[in-house]
């Protein structure tokens, strides 16, 4: 093995460096695999030159490799966590605190059907039942309820 690796071990890795088109880490992993290979089946090598089956085990794992990322998503490093901006609760909670005081600025039934539909997540027909209205009311107080909550908004700063 130390006669196979003095011999072989340079030409080997230049060739696996042009694989893998200038990483050296990854050519490195590339001989170190191809090696033990050849060490793992010394069969393979021994009635014949060896360096043609060396470098067709480190082509075949270039390609094994480069199919290998392909299959997966792309890694990032932590750079990318750096690019994001982490969520700001301060902005959150005057925004919220905002939405609240446009919400206390509208009609009493127009936060009442906004309140049953979004923030308790009814349907136009659960909704009805609860306030004790037709469903084209609710339907209609809803559609004039945001458009007064987007008004309120917009005169605070927090045109949605």
């Amino acid at each position: 093995m130390r006669a196979l690796y003095a011999e072989h071990a340079g030409p080997l890795l230049r060739y696996a460096v042009h694989l893998m088109s200038g990483d050296r880490q990854r050519a490195e992993d590339i001989v170190q695999e191809t090696l033990l290979r050849a060490w793992q089946h010394p069969e393979a090598i021994a009635d014949r030159p060896a360096r043609p089956w060396l470098f067709a085990v480190a082509r075949n794992l270039a390609i094994d490799s480069y199919r290998a990322r392909r299959a997966r998503p792309q890694e990032v490093g932590e750079a990318a966590l750096d690019v994001r901006p982490a969520p700001d609760e301060a902005e959150r909670a005057l925004e919220s605190w905002a939405v609240a005081d446009a919400l206390l600025s509208l009609q009493p039934d127009h936060k009442r059907v906004l309140l049953e539909t979004y923030y308790r997540g009814k349907s136009v027909a659960e909704a009805a039942a609860t306030l004790g209205v037709p469903a084209g009311t609710v339907k209609s107080r809803t559609f004039y309820a945001l458009r007064a909550l987007r008004l309120a908004l917009e005169e605070r700063g927090l045109a949605p």
